[in-house]
Parts: structure tokens; C-alpha cells; sequence
């Protein structure tokens, strides 16, 4: 059995960051939360927490909290928990990964200048909900090419349009081209990062060449799961993982070449787990 590994997988950069920043903080005597879960993975999400770092929810949890350090988490989050977390008098690290922020600055000066914002992403994902936190205006989500066809922006209304830093490149493009064809007053920021382009086109080839794709990552995980929708078009064995104990591998004896990626928010130590087991089992 021969093993094709992504060259780019594991921690990006953003992740890495608000991991290491975490846990330089955890085991220190103050009590140290985080607004969020720091990634989306539940191994590193666990293992914080038994190093006593609390998960705080949403801005009630936070509002019960008299004292401690506050992370934000890698995705970001609205201006208003800024606000709070500033008024309850609690000391504040600001973890989010730059090119997150680097959308915040955006949105909320192209909304002030009157400009529409329309973010392309996942209505429910935190770094989508912390982005339109920023906009001074109310803010479009578009995620499928279907909703870019029916949206409908007021006449005259110039638009900005960006994109949720992990969001499939191709179906962005596939947006982008709606609004364009409909010849809108659109200025269009390209904020999905360089990581996530490149992890995804890299799969998108890994996986058109092997009998079997792994990609491993936490369930939650947006990017891993774009991953994931990536490979399944290309190879029809593809398996979602979150360690190897979820895998269960029953392959017929004519695949001889298995591909593994990972999502932004995987460990190392559970990448190295599944390949060497993949190695010496198969």
C-alpha cells in the first residue's frame, strides 16, 4: 500500500496561533475561557480543558463571569463581545487569526462608506457571525449559487462582497460570476486564505489520483468537511475522520494507493497516528 500525504494539511497558521496562545495561558493562576470553542476540533478542545480552560457559549454565559481572562477564538467574533468583555472589567486576549480580522476591517468600513455587505459563507458558521457583527449596516449571507441568483439588491445600492476564509474556492468563484454577469456595482475582496485554496486544490488532485482518499479532521469542522465535499467528487472511497479510532477501513485488495489530508484545525499527532497505522496495517 503506498500513502500520497497533502504537502498542506494540519494547523494553518491562524489555528496554530490561537492554539499556542491558549495554552501558554492555561495552567497560569487567573482562570483563563475562551469565547468559543479555540478550533474546531474536540481532541485540543479537551485537552484544554483538562488543563482547566472553560468554553464560554454565547454573551449570557459570558455576562455571569466576574473575573479571568477571556481568548477569542480563531474564528472571531462580533464587536459587541469586544464591548462586554471590555465593560465586565475582564482581561481580554484577542486570538483571531489576521486574515479573519483582516474582514472585519473591511466590512465594517465599506458598510460605513454605504457600500451593501454580502458575505459568502455558512449563515451559522462563528467566523460568518462574527463578520457581520462588524458591519455597521445589516448585512446579506449567501451560500449556494441559488441565492446569489435570487438575490435582488436595492436599485443603485453599491456592494461589497466578501467571503468566509475557509468557503470552497470554486463555488465562490461560481458566485462572484452571478453578480458579475448581472453587471451590480460590486467591489469584491478576496478573503478566503491562500491555505485554504491551496489545501483544497491540493486534495482536489491527491484524491483524483488514488483508489481511497482519508481526510481527517474535527465534525464541526467547516473547512474540513469542504475538504471532504471536495474529494468525494473526485475519488468515491473518501472517509471523513476525526482520529483513528473512527476508522474503519474495509478496502478491496486492487487499491494499492490511499491519499490523506486534514483540516486547518487537526493535530499533528493525529495525522501521524492515521498514516503510520494505514502504513503498517494495509
Amino acid at each position: 500500500m503506498e500513502v500520497v500525504l497533502a504537502k498542506s494539511m494540519g494547523f494553518c497558521f491562524g489555528v496554530k496561533r490561537a492554539v499556542e496562545t491558549v495554552y501558554e495561558q492555561a495552567g497560569t493562576e487567573e482562570d483563563i475561557y475562551t469565547y468559543g470553542e479555540i478550533v474546531n476540533n474536540e481532541e485540543v478542545v479537551e485537552d484544554l480543558r483538562r488543563k482547566g480552560v472553560k468554553v464560554i457559549g454565547n454573551r449570557e454565559e459570558l455576562g455571569k463571569i466576574e473575573s479571568g481572562t477571556v481568548i477569542i477564538r480563531a474564528h472571531g467574533v462580533a464587536r459587541d463581545v469586544y464591548e462586554q468583555i471590555a465593560a465586565q472589567g475582564l482581561t481580554l486576549i484577542d486570538a483571531t487569526c489576521p486574515f479573519v480580522k483582516r474582514i472585519h476591517r473591511i466590512v465594517e468600513s465599506e458598510s460605513e462608506a454605504g457600500r451593501q455587505i454580502v458575505v459568502v459563507g455558512s449563515p451559522q458558521h462563528p467566523e460568518v457571525e462574527g463578520i457581520v457583527g462588524w458591519c455597521k449596516t445589516p448585512a446579506v449571507i449567501i451560500e449556494t449559487v441559488e441565492e446569489a441568483e435570487a438575490y435582488r439588491p436595492t436599485e443603485d445600492k453599491a456592494l461589497c462582497i466578501v467571503s468566509q476564509t475557509t468557503f470552497n474556492y470554486k463555488k465562490f468563484q461560481d458566485i462572484v460570476e452571478i453578480f458579475e454577469r448581472k453587471d451590480y456595482n460590486v467591489n469584491i475582496a478576496k478573503t478566503i486564505c491562500n491555505a485554504t485554496e491551496e489545501r483544497q486544490k491540493e486534495a482536489k488532485d491527491i484524491a483524483a489520483s488514488v483508489d481511497a482518499m482519508i481526510v481527517i479532521g474535527g465534525k464541526h469542522s467547516s473547512n474540513t468537511r469542504k475538504l471532504y465535499e471536495i474529494c468525494s467528487r473526485e475519488c468515491a472511497r473518501t472517509y471523513f475522520i476525526q482520529t483513528l479510532d473512527d476508522l474503519h477501513l474495509e478496502l478491496p485488495k486492487s487499491v494499492r494507493l490511499v491519499g490523506i489530508t486534514a483540516g486547518a484545525s487537526t493535530p499533528n499527532n493525529i495525522i501521524e497516528e492515521v498514516q503510520n497505522y494505514v502504513r503498517i496495517n494495509f
